[in-house]
């Protein structure tokens, strides 16, 4: 039986396709269109993760689909208010577009609760930055938060 099984596949033996960790990949390096393409082949596996939506929205953004962008990250907001990084891609998006206001909001809601580590220093400085100078504030940055590695 073994023989008819590697002449002709054996599909139940054969790894399952992870297609968020490789819309991952594809995102690093800048393949945006298909990194889109494995990112909604794992949301069809996990309908409504906000996760792999988060990652749809920064595909849209980086290939310019700005408004798509935008609209997933709201409808991220809408499953899960307390979504960081839906806060934080969707300010910028409004940044963008001059609507300030609203990305303060998104900023402020960021902020709240950060998000913690050595990698998400840089955006959490980011944000500090950008919120101080559209409240006309000295953006002089507490560098020094306690980040957990």
């Amino acid at each position: 039986m073994s023989f008819w099984k590697s002449l002709f596949g054996d599909n139940e033996s054969t790894e399952k396709v992870d297609y968020y960790k490789e819309g991952l990949a594809l995102l690093q390096q800048g393949q945006f269109h298909e990194a889109l393409t494995s990112f909604r082949l794992a949301l069809k596996e996990s309908p409504g993760d906000t996760v792999v939506l988060q990652q749809i929205a920064i595909a849209y953004t980086r290939i310019g689909m700005t408004e798509e962008a935008a609209k997933t990250y709201r409808h991220v907001l809408q499953k899960d208010p307390a979504a960081v990084g839906a806060h934080y891609g969707l300010a910028y998006l409004l940044l963008r577009k001059g609507e300030e206001r609203e990305a303060i909001q998104h900023l402020e809601a960021f902020l709240k609760a950060p998000p913690r580590g050595a990698d998400a220093r840089e955006h959490v400085n980011h944000a500090r930055a950008t919120l101080a100078q559209l409240r006309g504030e000295n953006p002089n940055l507490d560098l020094d938060d306690d980040f957990d590695a």
